[in-house]
């Protein structure tokens, strides 16, 4: 069986979409991240928040006596155009693929051709591409010369609004000292209790969320286990599939690792806001050269991929952000 994987594969237009990004930036795996996700948007991508009118009740007379509009709140996010690359030697390249067809029992290992082939290959670079997203719309910095700096990412929009911008409509919280033994339930409890009235009020929607570092994360749960009960006993044995503070989930966020990297990241970092507040808008429609490629270079013996395509994220309403890092 020969080693190298030779045929060469262009995605665009329609295929770029519904093969490779849709099905990355969509379902179950999109809404873990706990906010937002906007995929080919019209362009300028705008993220926009609508408060409903609270008074729509008038007094039964004739002519027209509707209540004044619901008030909209709408940002551009700024889409940066990216490209991602990967190149591995062939035999490398091969035996990653290899491993990802070899638990398809409909797969003639043979016979590596046709649509399961063009499967493995593009689930190994839909991987890479996510993971680098997710990343960067966290710990992204433009000012960075190396390094997740290809877009901003929201903690930088965040703490450059708290530090430098004067923003004074974002809620901030201290980090409890966990050495000197508080805790991450009083930090989750005091971000709750001077969340804005406008936020608390968003509760009963069931969108509001605490995104935190896994340090966090794991202090809460440590807690919780603390706790003598029959069903905290139950979850130390079979574990949680998810953390709730007064029934707004916990999300570890998975950033640690990333903010170690990085002197201009805070080494912890909570926040509290609604989903749809903070959105990642992915564009790969509205511009020109758009495309994903894999090859295979003879002369080097190595199987390349490349990704083109805009990404960008932000948040609209300072008064939706409760923010805890040092």
């Amino acid at each position: 069986m020969a080693k190298i994987i030779e045929n060469p594969k262009t995605y665009s237009g329609e295929e770029l979409s519904s093969i490779f990004f849709r099905p990355m930036l969509t379902g179950p795996d999109a809404k873990e991240l706990g906010i937002k996700i906007m995929y080919n948007m019209p362009v300028p991508t705008t993220i926009s928040f609508w408060e409903r009118s609270t008074d729509v009740l008038k007094n039964y007379k004739s002519g027209w006596t509707g209540s004044d509009k619901s008030k909209k709140y709408q940002k551009k996010i700024d889409l940066n155009k990216v490209k991602a690359e990967l190149g591995f030697s062939a035999e490398d390249y091969f035996s990653m693929v290899f491993e990802k067809l070899t638990g398809n029992p409909e797969v003639n290992m043979e016979d590596l051709s046709g649509t399961h082939l063009e499967e493995a290959e593009t689930n190994l670079f839909k991987e890479a591409i996510r993971e680098s997203i997710r990343a960067t719309m966290w710990v992204g910095n433009t000012k960075r010369t190396e390094g997740h700096n290809t877009f901003d990412g929201i903690i930088r929009k965040i703490t450059d609004d708290i530090e430098n911008n004067g923003e004074d409509n974002i809620t901030e919280i201290p980090v409890p000292d966990f050495s000197s033994g508080d805790t991450a339930e009083k930090l989750l409890k005091n971000m709750w209790d001077e969340a804005p009235a406008f936020l608390r009020q968003l509760r009963s929607k069931g969108e509001l969320v605490f995104l935190v570092t896994t340090d966090i994360y794991d202090n809460y749960e440590e807690t919780l286990d603390n706790y003598m009960l029959e069903n905290s006993y139950l979850s130390m044995q079979n574990g949680r599939s998810e953390l709730k503070y007064k029934g707004i989930p916990v999300v570890d966020a998975q950033i640690s690792s990333y903010l170690k990297m990085y002197s201009d990241m805070p080494e912890s970092f909570a926040v509290l806001t609604d989903r749809n507040n903070i959105a990642l808008a992915v564009n790969t429609a509205d511009y020109h050269g758009m495309e994903i490629k894999m090859w295979y270079n003879p002369d080097q013996m190595e199987n390349r991929q490349r990704a083109v395509f805009m990404v960008g994220c932000d948040y609209l309403l300072p008064e939706l952000l409760v923010v805890s890092y040092r």
